[in-house]
């Protein structure tokens, strides 16, 4: 007896839904096999970097697109627009009287997926709980002085800089509103000691508390993530029952898995697989230039490399990378390359401002720099990096390239494989004795976050002490309110971190995403999160 109805036979439908959605769908009738499918979106990406689902300890590349499904912030950036604001679980924002920070007019009638109302009281709540936190999305508004409930509609964050840029940081997941009392009764605390009294990491990261399109039902690190409708979503009824994000590392198993239609989408898959889907009548391919990027970070503690201390020595490292080759090469020319932290597209990065102020290739130029650093017979160096792929290109694959690569001016690359729990741990505490491969993609759509962490805590993790110039001068850019004189001072800036050349920023990939056509609407966003998953919708 066959089970294959419509899309799927029961087999397939087990392993999409895995062990605990298996369980589930063992007592259905066959004929719910189906319709379940139907209603249900599965992806295919590596997820291998997520290692947690708490918006206040966001960090990683992949887990911001599962959080912004299950959580609301009070604004948002429609996909393709990443300058003007959209209202999301705040309709209106001005500032505050005083002009000291902003005010917020909270969304009548949003429940939590539980069913109940959301308050002025668990948006005040949530952002003292990423405040007192003290992990990463902190220092994204560590310049907040305070939160503070003006009525039961309205909020006002009131800044310690009121010059400083406010809205387009909490567009982002990380500043999300959580239901306290649900928090609270899973360990959740926004206390002032909450850095050390805050349990909930391990409830939050197989469930979810907030007001989005969908809630999140189960997570198994390197396995997959599974969601559900949230019946009570103020944005009207989510398309899709239910929602697998399945971990899929290799592009070939992505490939064969889209074609199959064991899932809808593709996320990782290399130009030579991209081409093969070009004549798929059931497969479309999605473009999506992002803000992402590639990196190579250098320490320069002399404990961990006496060469890497010297700045020609890593400057010969720059020179010494064919990025051409890279872009061209492994991703098919589908990327780009900004000069260091300001991706192409924002405030002083053009692809033409990197041509003119960024590395490029000149082997020359890395053997001069070598003889300067009194290195002319070369050197040696690790590059660490973790088991994962971003474009569908490998960072082992990466690290292969630049071996090679700097190996043609006499220098040894030592490639050190990390689990990626390790490899964080290893680059965000300052431990990393050579290089690291990574990534970053913005927290936000805004100069300033990346900028302010390439002088804070980069400059830590790579033992770098910026001058006060470079300092001052990411706050002189993000306050500068003249855009012609903003975008200068960006390239002003750029210009100086080149120059240290603690950082080597690889590339800044044009997403190919693989689309079946089961789907419609796929609204891709570059602001940090990757798909509005509830702007997601089912063909017919």
């Amino acid at each position: 007896m066959t089970d294959k109805l419509g899309w799927i036979d029961r087999r397939r439908l087990l392993q999409l839904l895995g062990a605990g959605g298996g369980a589930i769908a063992a007592g259905l009738p066959s004929r719910v096999f189906a319709q379940a499918r139907k209603n249900t979106l599965v992806l295919g990406i590596d997820i291998s970097d997520t290692i947690t689902l708490d918006p206040a300890r966001l960090a990683q590349y992949t887990s911001p697109m599962t959080v912004s499904a299950a959580y609301d912030s009070l604004v948002t950036m429609k996909p393709g627009e990443y300058i003007k604001l959209a209202p999301s679980l705040a309709t209106k924002w001005e500032r505050t009287p005083d002009g000291k920070g902003w005010r917020f007019t909270l969304r009548d009638g949003v429940k939590f997926s539980t069913g109940n109302v959301m308050t002025a009281e668990d948006v005040k709540w949530s952002f003292d709980r990423v405040i007192n936190l003290g992990d990463q999305p902190s220092q994204y508004i560590a310049h907040v002085d305070r939160v503070e409930i003006v009525d039961k509609s309205t909020i006002d964050i009131i800044l310690k800089q009121p010059t400083e840029p406010l809205l387009t940081i909490i567009a982002a997941p990380e500043f999300v509103v959580l239901e306290r009392k649900v928090a609270e009764a899973n360990g959740a605390s926004a206390a002032k000691d909450a850095k050390t009294a805050d349990k909930a990491a391990q409830w939050i990261n197989s469930n979810s508390c907030g007001t989005g399109a969908y809630r999140i039902t189960a997570w198994e690190r390197n396995q997959q993530i599974q969601l559900a409708r949230n019946d009570h979503y103020w944005g009207g009824k989510p398309p899709y029952e239910r929602i697998v994000i399945r971990h899929i590392s290799d592009g070939a198993a992505q490939l064969l898995a889209v074609r199959r239609g064991d899932i809808d989408a593709a996320f990782n898959l290399i130009p030579e697989q991209i081409a093969a889907l070009k004549s798929e009548p059931t497969v479309r391919l999605a473009p999506l230039a992002s803000l992402d990027f590639v990196y190579m970070a250098l320490t320069q503690e002399p404990e961990f490399n006496k060469a890497l201390a010297v700045k020609e020595a890593r400057q010969a490292i720059g020179y010494a990378i064919d990025y051409d080759g890279i872009v061209k090469s492994m991703l098919g020319g589908a990327a780009l390359r900004p000069a260091h932290f300001l991706p192409i597209g924002v405030s002083g990065s053009t692809e033409e401002i990197a041509r003119q102020i960024g590395f490029k290739q000149d082997l020359a130029k890395a053997k001069e720099l070598l003889a300067k650093a009194g290195l002319k017979d070369g050197f040696e160096f690790e590059i660490a990096y973790g088991n994962a792929a971003v474009q569908g290109v490998t960072y082992q694959d990466l690290g292969l390239k630049i071996q090679s690569d700097v190996a043609r001016v006499g220098i040894k690359v030592n490639l050190r494989p990390v689990d990626q729990v390790n490899l964080r741990t290893e680059y965000t505490t300052g431990k990393s004795r050579g290089g690291v491969l990574t990534f970053w993609n913005p927290p936000a759509v805004e100069n300033q976050l990346w900028a302010a962490a390439v002088v804070q805590r980069v400059a830590k993790r790579v033992h770098w002490t910026p001058p006060d110039d470079i300092v001052k001068l990411v706050s002189q850019a993000a306050t500068e309110p003249d855009p012609k004189k903003q975008a200068d001072l960006w390239v002003e800036w750029q210009k100086k971190v080149v120059d240290q050349a603690n950082h080597f920023i690889l590339f800044q990939p044009v997403y190919q995403i693989a689309v079946r056509n089961a789907v419609k609407e796929f609204p891709l966003t570059a602001a940090g999160w990757m798909l509005d998953l509830h702007g997601v919708t089912p063909a017919g």
